[in-house]
């Protein structure tokens, strides 16, 4: 592990939840145990919805040791931990100030590229992405506006009573209209690295855990998916939608907004009172129909894709 100074310059090894001994630094990076927890959703909790993806890591994993999923960066100014950085499959900022934003270059470039995405506020990850490209290479897509909406009271249109949480024995039926979802979303199939196997899992933890929604139509062979999302981060405070989608068949007819709005109500009933997501700016129409929900952007995220 690393520590950085002021000019994130320094280094020295470290282990987690370590400082280094003897050396009274105003401004520090190190990686995040255990014992930081606290502190850390406290720095998540400055803005829930933006926050949402990192505090329900921390929430899921508690920091413990080495995480498989990724590990928690802290920077800190002054003594306080002001910012952090998720570095798993997804480089995600938490409140980086610019020397924050300077100092997870700086590690993430000594690591080399380990994820597939950097996400979150437009602000951090431009700013990261500025300075990692040289050493990352060209990325495959920026999408630099992102509107982040939230809803954190009823919806202003009447739920479609027809969408329910999603079983197991439909797996067969969702996983098409998953990977149609992210093939068309991402531009290229989720599939495409092991067969399906790793995605077939992951779909499948989702719908046993209670964080897919879907609405159904025919029978037998005939049965198929008309509308999907899935919950992708979730906490006592807040829930993050994805993968929303319509069966191609039945986009104009005025599935989404009341599909969506029975998913707010679904979530604001038993899971958290307020609804979040972010969707791409040049995605007119789905803005449009997230806002004729109820969903008014509070913030502006950006991705960039490897």
């Amino acid at each position: 592990m690393d520590l950085h100074s002021r000019t994130a310059g320094e280094r020295g090894p470290v282990r987690v939840g370590q400082t280094e001994p003897d050396r009274p630094l105003s401004c520090r990076l190190r990686v995040l145990g255990p014992s930081d927890l606290r502190t850390a959703l406290a720095v998540c909790d400055r803005d829930p919805p933006a926050n949402l993806f990192v505090a329900s890591r921390l929430l899921a994993t508690g920091l413990r040791g080495r995480n498989p999923g990724g590990e928690l960066w802290g920077w800190y100014e002054d003594g306080e931990l002001r910012s952090l950085c998720w570095s798993g499959a997804n480089l995600v900022p938490v409140q980086a100030t610019a020397l924050a934003v300077e100092a997870f270059a700086a590690r993430a470039r000594r690591q080399g590229r380990q994820c597939s995405s950097i996400v979150g506020a437009a602000q951090a990850v431009l700013a990261l992405w500025e300075r990692l490209r040289s050493a990352w290479g060209p990325a495959r897509e920026i999408r630099a506006d992102q509107p982040l909406m939230v809803l954190d009271g009823p919806p202003a249109v009447p739920a479609d009573p027809s969408v329910r949480w999603g079983r197991q024995d439909e797996l067969d039926l969702l996983i098409p209209a998953c990977i149609a979802m992210f093939t068309e979303e991402v531009g290229y199939s989720p599939v495409l690295a092991d067969g399906g196997t790793i995605y077939r899992a992951q779909i499948a933890s989702l719908v046993s855990g209670g964080r897919s929604l879907v609405r159904t139509a025919g029978r037998g062979p005939d049965r198929r998916i008309v509308f999907k999302a899935e919950l992708g981060s979730v906490t006592p405070h807040a829930v993050q939608v994805q993968g929303v989608w319509v069966n191609p068949q039945y986009r104009g007819q005025g599935i989404a907004a009341p599909g969506m709005a029975a998913v707010v109500d679904l979530v604001r009933s038993e899971i958290a009172p307020l609804v979040s997501l972010y969707v791409n700016g040049f995605n007119t129409r789905a803005v449009r129909t997230y806002a004729r929900v109820g969903f008014t952007q509070v913030g502006t995220f950006a991705t960039v894709l490897f």
